[in-house]
């Protein structure tokens, strides 16, 4: 794999961090800013909705620029929001940072998955992708920790200091490895924004927003489910989402590796195999050892399908896939926000903290649906473009036949 990857992935470890890391400081946040913890829970719900915004933003405003010097700019971006962040003032400036920042996120794994795909041959697109969101995948078992700690220890302004340093490396990392590749000539926005109307790349973004919708469904309450109903005390909670990560890492490793060889069958096991283990989930939560398997199955499998669901969208946008891809980071985004949701209604309604674990069920065995959907509209296109590339010939052939037939 191209050094070029590993730059890729070290900003995507810094972005990584600086997302989740903030659940394990709010306490501490809303302490020095002297707000609630539900205000302070704005950090995260802000940064998901920045993201969503930032995406396709931020992309269609670096149409004009090549991939490499529109990376470097987002990665700038990303360390400013980060220094905004830790020199914050007041709570207001806190979260303003914290939106500067989730600016880059989108359309850094947007941009970079193209980036990635163009670096290596076409049958290693998908693992070139993987190779990538490693760097947000070991975050979530190295960077979240490990800053959750310092900043307990330290203080979490040092956090967010250091989160920034890392953005300097990745940024570093970019100009110094990532070549300069020529933007496909006649790209424009209009291009990027004609993709829309392709029913194969809104079908890959509804995948994208179930799928990752289930996953969330069921982490986003993790920490009540854990200490509720499976019996484990609240300082196990961390040792739990570290076991998330590392199921993470695998899957996006193995769903990259895989999707290279048979992407939609990759996406039919993956998101098949994430339903029943949610639904298994619900009855799994009250014993400690099999709910530990479940939330590392979760991620294992959740994380398979990125690259694949990425490298769909890139399929089905060639020519003009940066928006496309952008959007699609900011779909994942939008099923982690649904699903929380869903997750806090049914819980409201009483029906106990593993019930999310159904609604995900529910997303997934959707998301594959659509898998099954895009699959037989692409079979259905095929056989039509075969027939019409066939009629011609007919046609021709018939006189030919006729006035050999006269002679």
């Amino acid at each position: 794999m191209p050094l070029a990857l590993l730059a890729l992935a070290i900003g995507a470890f810094g972005i990584g961090t600086t997302e989740f890391v903030i659940m394990g400081l709010l306490p501490q946040v809303a302490g020095d800013f002297g707000v609630s913890i539900p205000t302070a829970g704005f950090l995260v719900t802000g940064y998901a909705l920045g993201v969503m915004v930032g995406a396709p933003l931020m992309t269609a405003l670096g149409t004009r620029i090549s991939r490499k010097r529109m990376l470097m700019l987002l990665m700038g971006l990303f360390v400013a929001g980060n220094l905004l962040s830790a020199l914050a003032p007041a709570f207001g400036v806190m979260a303003a940072g914290r939106i500067v920042a989730s600016f880059a996120h989108g359309a850094f794994f947007g941009i970079g998955s193209v980036v990635a795909a163009d670096l290596v041959a076409p049958q290693k697109k998908a693992g070139a992708i993987s190779m990538m969101f490693t760097g947000l995948t070991v975050a979530n078992v190295v960077g979240v920790p490990l800053g959750t700690s310092i900043g307990q220890s330290l203080g979490w302004r040092t956090t967010f200091f250091l989160v920034a340093a890392l953005g300097v490396v990745g940024l570093a990392g970019i100009a110094r490895l990532v070549p300069e590749i020529p933007r496909p000539q006649g790209v424009r926005l209009g291009n990027e924004l004609a993709v829309f109307r392709n029913t194969q790349v809104l079908l890959a973004m509804g995948m994208t927003v179930l799928g990752f919708g289930g996953v969330f469904a069921a982490i986003t309450y993790i920490a009540p489910m854990m200490t509720e109903v499976a019996g484990y005390a609240d300082s196990s909670v961390t040792w739990l989402l570290v076991l998330f990560g590392l199921g993470m890492v695998g899957g996006n490793l193995i769903g990259g590796r895989f999707a290279d060889r048979a992407l939609m069958p990759m996406l039919y096991v993956s998101l098949g195999a994430l339903a029943v283990v949610l639904a298994v989930f619900t009855f799994a939560a009250h014993d400690k050892i099999a709910a530990a398997v479940c939330i590392a199955l979760v991620g294992a499998l959740g994380f398979a399908t990125v690259p694949p669901l990425q490298k769909r969208v890139l399929d089905q946008s060639a020519g003009a896939p940066t928006l496309a891809s952008a959007v699609n980071i900011g779909a994942f985004n939008l099923g982690n926000a649904l699903s929380a949701w869903l997750g806090g209604l049914v819980i409201s309604a009483g029906l106990g903290y593993t019930a999310p674990n159904w609604v995900g069920a529910v997303l997934a065995g959707s998301a594959l649906g659509l898998a099954v959907l895009s699959a037989a509209l692409e079979r259905r296109d095929l056989r039509r473009a075969g027939a019409a590339a066939a009629a011609p010939a007919d046609a021709t052939s018939a006189p030919d036949r006729a006035t050999a037939e006269r002679y």
